[in-house]
This record gives C-alpha cells, sequence and structure tokens, in this order.
C-alpha cells in the first residue's frame, strides 16, 4: 500500500462536476496503488517501513514515505495551451500535462536524505474542453476517459513514459489493469465504426 496521499486538488476553470473531481482523485489513488505493485519508483537504498521484512534488496518510495503529494490542476484550453505551448513547444490544448518533481537519481537520493519529508511527485494538469471533445470523438463516457487520463498522468509522475514501443506498452498494460480494477474498459480498444 502507497503512502498517505495528500492531493492538492484546485479547479482553476471549466465547469467541473463533483462526480467527476471524485472519480479523477479516486484514479490517481488507484495508480499509485498499481505503480506500487509493478515497482514502480525503486530503490535498492531505501529500507521498508511497512513491516515487511528488508534483505537489503530497497523498497518503493511510494511506500517509505511518510506521505506522498501530487497537485492536481482542473482548467480548460486556453491555461493548458500556454503551458503545453511554454513546456512542451506545442502551440494547442491537449488533454493532460504531467510535471514530474523526480526526474533523476538525484531527486530520488536526495529524498532519501530527508526520509521524513513527503515524497513530492508532481503536478497533473487536465483541461476539460479537450477531454470533453475527445470523450464525444472516442465514443466513451467523459468521466471514465478524465479517470484514464488521471491515471495516465499520475503514472508520468512516477516514472512510466511512451516515448519508445516497449515502454509505451508496459505504461498501457498497466493502464488497463488499473481501469479495470476501477471497472473502465480498455481506453485503448479501436473505436467500432457506426455502421452505414
Amino acid at each position: 500500500m502507497t503512502a498517505p496521499l495528500d492531493l492538492d486538488l484546485d479547479v482553476e476553470a471549466g465547469a467541473w462536476e463533483k462526480a467527476e473531481i471524485d472519480a479523477i482523485e479516486a484514479a490517481i489513488i488507484a495508480a499509485l496503488d498499481g505503480a506500487l505493485t509493478d515497482g514502480a519508483l525503486w530503490d535498492d537504498d531505501a529500507v521498508a517501513t511497512d513491516g515487511t521484512p528488508d534483505e537489503g534488496d530497497g523498497a518503493s518510495l511510494l511506500s517509505v514515505a511518510p506521505m506522498v503529494e501530487i497537485g492536481v490542476r482542473l482548467s480548460d484550453d486556453a491555461a493548458v495551451r500556454i503551458l503545453n505551448r511554454d513546456y512542451r513547444d506545442k502551440d494547442k490544448p491537449t488533454n493532460v500535462l504531467s510535471f514530474a518533481a523526480l526526474e533523476s537519481a538525484d531527486d530520488t537520493s536526495a529524498f532519501l536524505m530527508a526520509p521524513e519529508m513527503p515524497l513530492l511527485l508532481g503536478d497533473i494538469v487536465i483541461a476539460r474542453e479537450t477531454c470533453a471533445r475527445e470523450a464525444i470523438e472516442q465514443k466513451k463516457s467523459l468521466k471514465n476517459h478524465l479517470v484514464h487520463l488521471a491515471v495516465h498522468g499520475t503514472l508520468h509522475l512516477v516514472g512510466y513514459d511512451h516515448m519508445v514501443d516497449d515502454e509505451a506498452e508496459e505504461m498501457e498494460d498497466l493502464e488497463r489493469q488499473i481501469l479495470a480494477r476501477l471497472g473502465i474498459d480498455d481506453p485503448y480498444e479501436p473505436i467500432e465504426d457506426e455502421p452505414v
């Protein structure tokens, strides 16, 4: 089980519904649990504090931290477009952006030197209009699409990526497992065409 989660969730813009916000929060918790089970943020120097025997093989930072912190900003296309332009050189809105705090082994070492401090994973920003448009195009409920993107964004914060095929397959498989536990169908299934 992961450490307790301190989720700093801010509704910046957009017509976000309480059910969507609650589903996003549950998705982030499920993604952290799934990532822990998969071995994310494993460090050989981390000492297990969850009562499991330490055989010198380390532990996941998700389990040894006294608390895990994630910031989530629920926003709109205009704000996300600016972030996407400034940080990714893509001058258009996107569905979700993740800004990981742990980007290197040095970041992990710094956390291990102060183990009483919360483990800051980073921030996730979600654009409601893009998500709503994609949900319609992909014939999915908006809530399920938001849950998928919250899981996807959280996995980026703990080191998963999809820049190369092997990494993409690993990340997508984990997303499928997490979403299945939440009762959501495979988001990567091809969209069936409507009969003509």
